[in-house]
């Protein structure tokens, strides 16, 4: 099973980052699943790293952030970098990776300017099982769930029935069908391959209730990172990180824990249905 790199070298802080990623490994391998964290090294596109390489994509400050555009530059100019949800899809799946575990995926951007993460497309035109926790909070989640479904991908809750919300477990958002098991996503994939279906079946695991950032609470953290960033004039590829660290440190770490918990359950879930596939 897949996992990307970018959670590693520029979604959480130092120290947690390398403990993280270590642990999300042996969570994988508790199960029954090959852990494969996808990156670039040295303009080599790697699909499962080591301990050293790990550390490296953990505490270096030249690594880059790519997404499938910047994959043929940074092979082309032997670059270092760490692979988003889009990329690591598109290596992944090259791979014959049937199944990749994250945190949450990118989606449509809040603001009049119609901005779409690379994610959407690949899940578009992606067939594996990518297990996360939805789109990220700071993103306009309504405008998300319609492109999923105007695109044709199918959206699974895992023992939900709304699609969630990254940090929270609730969005209002319909889910197309639920499951319960490893096994019931085995079937409905299986069944998506025999159809010829081109896209990913997105599978949406809540974050887990104990880690769960108060609704409330969650929306004035959110709307007052927002703020900070229009003042700051972030924009672009650095607005995500920009608000999911403004929002660790407005909520005294609870938002960086969630996304902790989310991440391990995630790659539980993710390994487990690994397992299951490579079942007759």
């Amino acid at each position: 099973m897949a996992l990307e790199s970018t959670v590693i070298a520029h979604g959480l802080p130092q120290a947690q980052n390398l403990e993280t990623a270590r642990h999300l490994e042996q969570i994988a391998r508790r199960e029954g699943a090959t852990p494969a964290t996808i990156a670039a090294l040295g303009g080599k596109l790697c699909v499962g790293i080591d301990q050293q390489q790990l550390e490296h994509l953990a505490t270096s400050t030249e690594i880059r952030k790519l997404s499938t555009r910047d994959l043929a530059v940074a092979v082309a100019n032997s670059w270092d970098g760490a692979t988003t949800v889009a990329s690591t899809m598109w290596i992944a799946h090259r791979a014959r990776i049937r199944v990749f575990a994250t945190g949450g995926i990118g989606g449509v951007h809040r603001g009049a300017l119609p901005d779409v993460s690379a994610d959407l497309p690949e899940l578009a035109r992606t067939p594996m099982i990518v297990v996360c926790s939805g789109a990220k909070i700071v993103l306009d989640l309504p405008a998300t769930r319609e492109w999923l479904e105007t695109y044709g991908v199918t959206v699974v809750g895992y023992g939900c029935d709304e699609m969630p919300a990254f940090y929270s477990r609730v969005s209002g958002l319909p889910v197309d069908v639920r499951c319960e098991s490893p096994e019931e996503v085995k079937q409905l994939f299986r069944t998506q391959s025999e159809l010829g279906a081109a896209s990913a079946l997105l599978v949406t695991v809540p974050v887990p209730a104990e880690a769960e950032v108060p609704e409330e609470a969650l929306r004035n953290i959110l709307d007052q990172s927002l703020r900070d960033a229009e003042q700051s004039n972030v924009t672009g590829r650095e607005l995500t990180p920009f608000l999911l660290a403004r929002m660790a440190q407005l909520s005294e770490g609870a938002t960086l824990r969630a996304n902790i918990a989310l991440l391990e359950n995630n790659v539980l879930v993710a390994a487990r249905i690994a397992s299951e596939l490579s079942q007759p």
